[in-house]
């Protein structure tokens, strides 16, 4: 099977940054599926968000998979990469780092309201830069109601061990395969005891956690697409509906369908 090109997109700054009158800019970009945007960073904090598709956003050691029911806060000067996971109607909103909603550099995925959505739409449809009262009450609500936003636990850590890089890329990849840890030694040349330390002491967690993980931050975007749960627990490796359910309440404290209980209109 060929391997998929991968096209790789500069970043590309707002026609007009974020400034003390305009605290939050934004840049429509609708972008193909496999597209690339190389590690970069701002002088702005921002959300990235997308109306329609699926993102992988790596930073600071982490990943993240955003659907459109979720956006993601990047602190000012954090270095990231997105990867276009399919066709994606990306909103980016650049936001002055004086005005940014949550302190500290550590990523924060969002949950994107009904009304937060529809600002970021009204926000797209103002030309770049104009100056006007409306687009000075819409930059104030999205800030009010970026502070409000519910934050969600969906991260998966990654390693510097290129041993360890390796088996995770793989996994996030294809986060269904059910090789064990002794499989997974064999593939990337390292002892199952040697693997299994430097997943506790370079992610904080065993691998099977680690994994899991993986697995639900993967399954955040297909409930989202409302794939059946049947469905998504066969992609993800799990033996049955309820095993998935058990796990995702285990670690998110709710069900799948109270999770996803609030989309957007149509």
């Amino acid at each position: 099977m060929p391997l998929p090109v991968i096209t790789h997109t500069r970043p590309s700054p707002p026609a007009q940054s974020p400034t003390p009158e305009h605290p939050v800019t934004m840049v429509a970009r609708d972008l193909q599926a496999d597209e690339f945007v190389s590690a970069h960073q701002h002088s702005w904090g921002q959300v990235t968000y997308a109306l329609e598709g699926m993102l992988r956003i790596t930073a600071m050691d982490s990943c993240w998979i955003v659907p459109p029911l979720r956006a993601i806060w990047i602190a000012p000067h954090v270095v990231h990469e997105v990867a276009v996971l399919e066709k994606t109607r990306l909103r980016p909103l650049c936001i002055l780092a004086e005005r940014a909603p949550f302190a500290g550099r550590d990523c924060q995925v969002l949950q994107v309201s009904s009304l937060l959505r529809e600002l970021i739409a009204g926000l797209a449809h103002l030309e770049p830069g104009q100056v006007s009262t409306r687009a000075t009450l819409l930059s104030s609500l999205i800030l009010d109601e970026l502070g409000r936003s519910a934050t969600r636990p969906i991260r998966v850590p990654l390693p510097r061990d290129k041993r360890l890089k390796s088996l995770c890329a793989a996994l996030i990849d294809a986060p269904g395969a059910n090789l064990t840890l002794g499989d997974w030694a064999r593939r990337v040349g390292a002892s199952e005891r040697t693997l299994a330390r430097l997943f506790e002491r370079e992610l904080g967690l065993t691998f099977g956690h680690w994994r899991q993980q993986a697995r639900l931050a993967h399954a955040a975007p297909m409930i989202a697409r409302g794939m059946p749960l049947a469905q998504v627990a066969g992609e993800l490796g799990y033996a049955s509906p309820s095993a998935f359910s058990a796990m995702f309440k285990k670690t998110f404290g709710s069900s799948p369908s109270a999770f996803f209980a609030e989309r957007p209109p149509d």
